[in-house]
């Protein structure tokens, strides 16, 4: 029988496991002490590891990511914990300047085990300050590696790899995936980096979905089947390294690549993957692509601008079937909505 856990329950486990495993894993930020234990996901564990291990920390990011670099070149393997990611620009010079370059600017001597959690997700009244998120900003920078998992379990797979990995480690969480289950075993286990995950198959266009746009695009492609489109839905899963054979393979097989990116398009996930593809696909095969993701202006608060504001399972469905017809022809998904998808089907 399946073992089913939810994506916060994942994150969860993978912490306590290595925590229990490797005395030398601590976890801290803001609020993480405290009763809502970071969306559940550290609950129970100050107790139970104390607070040596696990603390709250001041309002101070530049600060406390520069000790979690300390800690990490003295020895011990640091999980800092941001609430929001936009909160991580505080800390650019500490994660640019000095945790990824440290490895090479000692020749390999040191290591900077470091890995920084950060929340991104959408909810009514957010605003321009705290709906970002900034993935790219850290896929341009060598020495760090950036890992963004829909599925529950290659959050637990992805967090354990990233809590052993040597180098610093950005891991991007969607709130709202936190209540999404899926096919989780009990025992440890490591998810690579640089390897996708397909989450549907299909043959007539590649729709690559980043972090929460996976569960989207997943939902649009129930609205393709209606009008006879199979579409392949993958989940690039770790975005620096990142696995273009995957996305590649797909797109030679349907010629149609549609990227759905959890930020802003202009120098993006997804212009990233497009611009691969484009280039290694030069001369052997004709394609058509586009890519979605945020609309280029801050986030509003106001509801029924925000909800302009994000790609959805009917704006996703739109441009995919625009993409196979060579854009002659417009449809919008009509009817109810696509069926929530609660449960991702393993094991994987």
């Amino acid at each position: 029988m399946e073992r089913i856990l939810t994506y916060g329950d994942a994150i969860h486990e993978a912490t306590d496991l290595e925590m229990d495993r490797d005395p030398s894993v601590v976890a801290f930020g803001i609020g993480v002490d405290d009763h809502r234990a970071f969306y559940g996901t550290l609950k129970g564990l100050a107790d139970k590891y104390g607070d040596a291990r696990i603390f709250g920390t001041p309002l101070a990011e530049d600060s406390m990511t520069g000790l979690a670099i300390g800690a990490a070149l003295g020895g011990l393997r640091p999980i800092q914990i941001h609430e929001r990611m936009d909160f991580v620009l505080l800390a650019m010079n500490q994660l640019v300047n000095i945790a990824a370059k440290s490895r090479y600017m000692y020749g390999g001597a040191v290591f900077v085990p470091l890995v920084v959690r950060a929340c991104i997700g959408r909810s009514w009244g957010q605003g321009a300050q705290h709906s970002q998120a900034l993935h790219s900003f850290f896929m341009h920078v060598p020495g760090l590696k950036v890992v963004a998992p829909t599925t529950p379990y290659d959050a637990k797979g992805c967090l354990t790899a990233a809590i052993r990995d040597d180098n610093p480690v950005i891991y991007m969480e969607h709130r709202l995936l936190h209540r999404y289950k899926g096919h989780v075993p009990a025992e440890p286990y490591t998810v690579p980096f640089g390897k996708a995950r397909i989450l549907a198959e299909g043959a007539d266009a590649t729709i690559v979905g980043i972090s929460f746009m996976g569960v989207e695009c997943l939902r649009a492609r129930n609205y393709l089947e209606t009008v006879g489109i199979n579409a392949e839905v993958i989940d690039p899963v770790s975005l620096s390294p990142l696995d273009m054979e995957t996305i590649l393979k797909s797109v030679r097989k349907t010629g149609r690549l549609l990227v759905v990116d959890n930020g802003w398009t202009c120098c993006g996930a997804g212009a990233e993957i497009v611009a691969q593809v484009a280039e290694r696909l030069d001369g052997e095969h004709h394609i058509r692509v586009r890519r979605m993701g945020f609309a280029p202006v801050p986030c509003q608060t106001v509801k029924n601008l925000e909800q302009l504001f994000y790609p959805n399972a009917r704006t996703i469905a739109e441009v995919a079937y625009s993409v196979v017809h060579k854009n002659k022809k417009q449809w919008k998904p009509e009817g109810a909505e696509a069926p929530e998808i609660t449960e991702f089907k393993g094991p994987f």
